[in-house]
């Protein structure tokens, strides 16, 4: 391995292990504050989801969120982080066209969170877009030295 070959795979562990996190965070908040996320899916989807789905959400995301943290299953771990932030992304398109908006006392910024939204976006993107440079992951490792182990990827 090169020096800009370990350049890469840390700056890709540190991208995977930050948007992991960022993504459990969320995840883990849906079992903290359950009520919280049937409330959103109601005003935003129109639908009604209980606990128990709730519950099951949250267990599916920490199960992603575990596996892209690791680099394991990668092609599926990582896309599916991306997948459920694009969906987050489509919902909230209207504070993209004004991310200078304020509250109504004019003190607080209130689509700030939409913009950051966007370039987490992107770096998901790019940690896919990047998956074989990825080497300082279980999958990376595979690929390395477990040739037939392709489907790890």
């Amino acid at each position: 391995m090169t020096a800009q070959d370990r350049l890469d795979g840390a700056a890709l562990l540190i991208m995977r292990l930050g948007l992991a996190w960022f993504i459990f965070v969320w995840a883990a908040n849906k079992i903290v504050v359950p009520t919280q996320y049937q409330n959103l899916a109601r005003n935003f989807d129109g639908v009604e989801v209980s606990l128990f789905q709730v519950y099951a959400i949250a267990g599916v995301q920490i199960l992603l969120c575990a596996l892209a943290a690791v680099g394991l299953m990668r092609l599926f771990s990582y896309g599916g982080l991306l997948i459920m932030h694009f969906f987050t992304v489509t919902r909230r398109w209207e504070g993209f066209f004004d991310p200078f908006a304020l509250n109504e006392a004019g003190t607080f910024p209130v689509n700030r969170n939409q913009v950051i939204d966007l370039a987490i976006l992107a770096a998901m993107i790019a940690l896919v877009l990047m998956i074989r440079r990825d080497h300082f992951s279980i999958g990376g490792w595979f690929h390395r030295h477990l040739r037939e182990f392709k489907w790890w990827m």
